[in-house]
C-alpha cells in the first residue's frame, strides 16, 4: 500500500473509533445526569454546553491551522474526548459535568474540522476526501449508541471506559497521519485578504448546506425522539428509527460523488429538499413506524448530502491555502445551527405541539433550496 493509501486508511481508523466515542458519551451523558439526580432542565443546559464550546472553539480554526499541522488538532480532539469520559467516571458533581462537556464540544470542534481539512487535502478530490470522513464517522456513530445501552446495563462507568479507550486507541493512528505544511496567510486570488468568505459564490451554498446538515443532527438528538414517544412508539422502536436515519446518512454520503459532478445548486437543492420534506412529514406520521421510518430515511439522505458535499465545495471554491478557513466557516455554520435549533424548537412548542413545530422547522430547512431553485430558473439562457 503506498503512503497515500496508508495515510487514508489511519484517517479512516481513527475517524471510526473518535466517532465511536462520541457516540457513547452522546447516550450516556444525558442518561447517567437523569440517573444521578439531575432535572430535565439542568440535563439540557449540560448537554447545550457542548455546542457553545465548539462554536467558540471553530471560530478561531482558521487562525489555529495557520499555526499548527492538521494532525495536531486531531492527536488533542482524541485526547480530550478520553478525559472527558475519564472525568464523569470519577465524579458526578455538575461542575464536573458542566467541565467534560465544554472539553468534548471544543474537541468535536477541533476533530471534525481537521479530519475534514487532512483528507480533502490528500485525496484526489474534495467530495472523495469528505465522503470517507463521513462514512468512517457513521459506522462509529451507528456502533456507538447502540453499544452504550448494551453496556449501560452491566455498569454505568462501562461504556464510559469503553468510549475513553476507544478515545485514546484514535491518538496512535492520528498521530501517524503525513505532517501537512500548515496554511499560509496568504491572499486571496485578487489580492483581498479572505474577509466575507461566507459571502463568496460557493461558500455561500457550502454553508446552507451545513447549516441544513446541523438542524437535522440537533433534532435528531433530541426533538425526534421526543415526537416519536408523544405518538406512542417504544423506547426500541425509537431507537430503531434513529438508526434507520444515521444508516441514510451513509447512502445519501456514498451518492455525493455523484451529486457534486451535477454543480452546486443541484447538490443544495436535492440535499436541503429531501432533509427538509423527510423531517416535516415524520412528525404527523410519528404514529405509524413504517412512514415515519422512510420519512426519517429520506431526511437522513439529504443530510448525508449535505454534511458530505457542503465542505467539498468550499474547499474546491477558495484557494489551497484557504481551504482551513473555508472548512472552520462551514463548521461554524453547522456547530451554530447545533445551539440555535433547539431554543427555535423550544419557542416553537409553547405555542403549537411538537409535531407541528417540527414540520414547521422541515419548511424552514426547504427555503434557501427553494431560493436557489428560483433564481436558477429566472437566470437567462
Amino acid at each position: 500500500m503506498g503512503s497515500s493509501g496508508a495515510d487514508r486508511s489511519l484517517g479512516i481508523a481513527a475517524t471510526a473509533l473518535f466517532s465511536f466515542a462520541l457516540g457513547i458519551l452522546a447516550v450516556v451523558v444525558p442518561i447517567l445526569a437523569i440517573a444521578v439526580g439531575y432535572g430535565p432542565v439542568e440535563v439540557g443546559m449540560i448537554v447545550a454546553l457542548a455546542a457553545v464550546s465548539q462554536l467558540v472553539t471553530r471560530v478561531f480554526l482558521g487562525l489555529l491551522m495557520r499555526k499548527f499541522p492538521d494532525k495536531t488538532f486531531l492527536v488533542a480532539a482524541a485526547f480530550m474526548i478520553a478525559i472527558s469520559c475519564a472525568l464523569i467516571v470519577v465524579s458526578h458533581a455538575l461542575v464536573v459535568f458542566v467541565v467534560s462537556q465544554l472539553v468534548q464540544g471544543s474537541a468535536r470542534a477541533l476533530f471534525w474540522t481537521s479530519s475534514q481539512t487532512h483528507a480533502i487535502r490528500t485525496s484526489p478530490s474534495s467530495v472523495k476526501g469528505s465522503t470517507d470522513v463521513n462514512l468512517a464517522a457513521g459506522l462509529g456513530a451507528l456502533l456507538g449508541p447502540a453499544i452504550a445501552g448494551y453496556l449501560w446495563q452491566l455498569s454505568a462507568s462501562l461504556p464510559l471506559l469503553v468510549a475513553a479507550s476507544a478515545a485514546s486507541a484514535a491518538i496512535l493512528p492520528a498521530a501517524l497521519l503525513r505532517k501537512l505544511p500548515v496554511f499560509a496567510p496568504v491572499h486571496s486570488a485578487n489580492g483581498i485578504m479572505a474577509e466575507g468568505l461566507w459571502r463568496r459564490r460557493g461558500v455561500d451554498s457550502a454553508c446552507w448546506m451545513n447549516a441544513g446538515a446541523g438542524v437535522w443532527r440537533s433534532l435528531l438528538d433530541s426533538y425526534i425522539p421526543i415526537v416519536l414517544a408523544l405518538a406512542g412508539q417504544s423506547a426500541i422502536v425509537i431507537g430503531i428509527l434513529v438508526s434507520v436515519a444515521n444508516s441514510a446518512v451513509l447512502a445519501g454520503s456514498m451518492s455525493a460523488s455523484w451529486l457534486r459532478k451535477q454543480g452546486n445548486t443541484t447538490s443544495l437543492i436535492t440535499g436541503l429538499l429531501a432533509t427538509g420534506v423527510g423531517v416535516a412529514v415524520a412528525g404527523p406520521l410519528a404514529g405509524t413506524a413504517a412512514a415515519v421510518a422512510v420519512a426519517l430515511a429520506v431526511s437522513g439522505i439529504g443530510a448525508g448530502i449535505l454534511q458530505t458535499v457542503g465542505p467539498a465545495i468550499a474547499a474546491d471554491t477558495v484557494c489551497p491555502e484557504e481551504r482551513g478557513d473555508a472548512l472552520a466557516l462551514t463548521g461554524t455554520v453547522r456547530a451554530s445551527a447545533l445551539f440555535v435549533t433547539p431554543v427555535v424548537m423550544a419557542l416553537l412548542v409553547t405555542a403549537v405541539p411538537v409535531a407541528a413545530a417540527l414540520a414547521t422547522v422541515g419548511v424552514l430547512i426547504t427555503l434557501p433550496a427553494a431560493a436557489k431553485g428560483t433564481r436558477r430558473k429566472e437566470r437567462p439562457a
